[in-house]
């Protein structure tokens, strides 16, 4: 288990005490309603619990990236009006059957006294957040008594709601937290054969696949991801998306890896990125020009069940293809349904994946599935240490002395 020493909520004499709570509720909002709940039905654990011992909860939680809006020249009270979690805070009333109350600000402002719950606005409407501002830490300080972090998703981030906060309350992590940390840590030293899935479109997973290289035994490609190995590796991927920064490292990862390192043999591929198009399945050698490979093929499915079935953990980070189209869901669905048959420790990393599993209905038969996908490949990366959790660390020091 990775050696973060921080306190627990039930370390936390928290009886009738107004805590702040930091929660990850960056969620889509379409025509004013949240199109996905998932993040917000992750806090509720840490929500009835405090609820239980009769504290006055505030929420905060950061929306989108309202800055490089700003940036880009869209005027502030449009943006505000955008990035707004009015919505999430109605949609949060529906889940407690209690009425959350929303505040306009997250600083400065006068916490009301008829609601139990609190949503303050989206903290990143101020740019000392992004910043690590302590002045601006000091401030959201005085919503609370106790800091409380139940915002994994973020504590990659090194912002003052996460990090500079813990320098002025009293603070701890959430249930949600914890789990994380405990669940991620039995990655840091797995129990073997460990066997990584690393797939998807995003280009964020570069530094996991070095640390991976050394600690996995054997890494399963695909997605994206799949195509600009390929293309390195001198094969022909026809149209097909691949990623110029992970190109540049890929190289470098397969010199690396080595044998560790498993790509698929077969592809589908379309004419079209359509859940319509015409498709037909392709050797990963040469892709035809205009055809584009959007999900693993009959014999990879094969090949990468064989090499998971005496795994003992196994980290699955990122969609083995484009499975919100039907056309293209097989792969990421039969390895999915695979994984749920393992003795194993099996643990999704939040963002795509995470979307693939509730896709899926596969949630209830995998030992964990992040709530944060960047966060949880940089724990491995960091050997745990992210800037929050090391902030956490800091102020379990202070607070033990």
């Amino acid at each position: 288990m990775v050696q973060i020493k921080f306190s627990t909520l039930k370390d936390m004499d928290i009886e009738n005490k107004k805590v702040l709570v930091r929660v990850d509720y960056n969620v889509p909002i379409k025509n004013g309603m949240v199109e996905d709940d998932t993040r917000l039905k992750a806090t509720i654990p840490t929500i009835n619990y405090l609820l239980e011992k009769k504290c006055k909860i505030i929420l905060m939680s950061h929306l989108g990236r309202p800055q490089k809006l700003l940036k880009k020249g869209k005027a502030f009270e449009e943006i505000k009006k955008e990035l707004t979690l009015k919505p999430v805070a109605e949609d949060l009333s529906d889940i407690l059957g209690i009425s959350v109350g929303f505040v306009s600000d997250c600083i400065d402002v006068e916490i009301p006294q008829d609601n139990d719950v609190l949503l303050l606005e989206n903290l990143r409407l101020h740019k000392e957040e992004e910043s690590n501002n302590e002045e601006f830490a000091k401030k959201l300080s005085k919503n609370g008594q106790i800091f409380i972090n139940d915002a994994f998703g973020n504590c990659h981030r090194n912002h003052a709601s996460v990090s500079a906060i813990t320098k002025f309350m009293p603070s701890c992590a959430g249930f949600l937290v914890e789990k994380e940390i405990n669940h991620l840590s039995k990655l840091l030293n797995p129990e073997r054969p460990f066997v990584s899935i690393v797939a998807g479109a995003k280009a964020d997973k570069i530094g996991a696949l070095k640390v991976l290289a050394q600690k996995a035994d054997k890494i399963l490609i695909g997605g994206v991801l799949a195509n600009t190995f390929l293309k390195a590796k001198g094969n022909d991927i026809g149209s097909s998306k691949f990623d110029e920064e992970t190109f540049s490292f890929a190289e470098e990862i397969i010199n690396t890896a080595g044998k560790k390192l498993i790509f698929p043999i077969d592809t589908v591929i379309a004419d079209k990125f359509d859940n319509n198009a015409d498709t037909k399945i392709a050797n990963t050698t040469k892709i035809e020009k205009e055809w584009i490979s959007l999900d693993i093929g009959p014999e990879t499915i094969k090949l990468y069940k064989e090499e998971l079935k005496e795994a003992k953990t196994v980290l699955w980070a990122g969609p083995l293809g484009v499975f919100e189209m039907e056309k293209f869901s097989k792969g990421t669905k039969d390895i999915g349904e695979f994984l749920t048959t393992l003795d194993a420790e099996v643990i999704a990393g939040g963002g795509d994946t995470a979307a693939a599993v509730q896709h899926l209905n596969l949630g209830n038969k995998i030992s964990h599935v992040s709530t944060g996908g960047g966060a949880s490949l940089e724990f491995i990366e960091k050997d745990g240490k992210l800037p929050a959790l090391v902030a956490l660390e800091k102020a379990y020091e202070r607070d033990d002395k």
